[in-house]
């Protein structure tokens, strides 16, 4: 008996260069780099912001908002590399910061509430797990036009 034919899809990915998930070095180095940036720039707007006398939260929020136009940006462009169109890409983007936000809110509750860790665990796990998923859902979601037009 002849063998199913391969689907167009899992042919690309056969075909994609890197590890057995199609992430290669380059990318993964690319990816840490802008997520690194983005981490950094974060963190100097929210403390230069609440010396602006803005309120902590506020600062927080503007730092952040700024910190995910800078995220994109450069994972689109730098790490990934896409030429797809923002006008699909930039919402799929927006839903991944938001789960990793809910993610980093859930972690602290369910780890230091619920099961009473100290609170360097729910940080660790969040540190560890949101940039891998984003890694992941950026590969294979957002930025997928880029496997397409290769």
């Amino acid at each position: 008996m002849a063998p199913a034919p391969e689907s167009e899809a899992s042919a690309r990915r056969r075909a994609r260069p890197g590890s057995a998930a199609g992430l290669g070095a380059g990318l993964v180095s690319r990816f840490a780099l802008v997520g690194i940036g983005a981490t950094l720039l974060y963190a100097s707007l929210a403390l230069l912001f609440s010396q602006m006398a803005l309120a902590p939260i506020q600062a927080s929020v503007l730092a952040y908002a700024v910190a995910t136009v800078f995220s994109y940006l450069g994972q689109k462009f730098l790490a990934f590399r896409s030429s797809g169109a923002h006008r699909s890409e930039l919402p799929k983007f927006l839903v991944l910061t938001a789960i990793g936000f809910g993610v980093a809110t859930a972690m602290p509750a369910v780890f230091s509430g619920l099961l009473g860790y100290p609170p360097y665990v729910p940080v660790v796990a969040t540190c560890l797990v949101v940039p891998v998923i984003n890694l992941f859902v950026l590969d294979r979601w957002v930025f997928s036009a880029r496997r397409e037009a290769a």
